[in-house]
């Protein structure tokens, strides 16, 4: 937990409880490794070249990571009462509140 956080180019802090973003919340090990993927673009053969290791010890590496960051969703369906409540109103086709629930196109 982060008590305090200060913006050292303008002195301002802001004092609380925070919680650290996932990613700052990895070991540092798992940290490093996490940059290196990204910075190879998610190519596991190149994370063997520079880890020194095998596919399945990248992967499953990978698969513990994941295990610890939770999805976020960056694009949430909107609440289906509110698809509803759209419809109702004639905002929205039928087609389109299907379309916006998952129910085709």
């Amino acid at each position: 937990m982060v008590e305090r956080v200060r913006l050292a180019d303008n002195g301002v802090a802001i004092e609380g409880g925070f919680e650290p973003p996932q990613l700052a919340q990895l070991s540092v090990e798992d940290q490093v490794f996490v940059t290196a993927f990204v910075r190879c673009h998610g190519s596991i053969k190149e994370m063997e070249r520079i880890f020194g290791v095998s596919y399945p010890t990248i992967k499953s590496r990978l698969n513990r990571i994941s295990q610890k960051l939770d999805f976020v969703e960056t694009d949430p369906a909107p609440p289906r009462a509110e698809v509803i409540d759209r419809l109702r109103r004639g905002e929205i086709t039928a087609q389109q509140a299907l379309a916006e629930l998952g129910g085709g196109a």
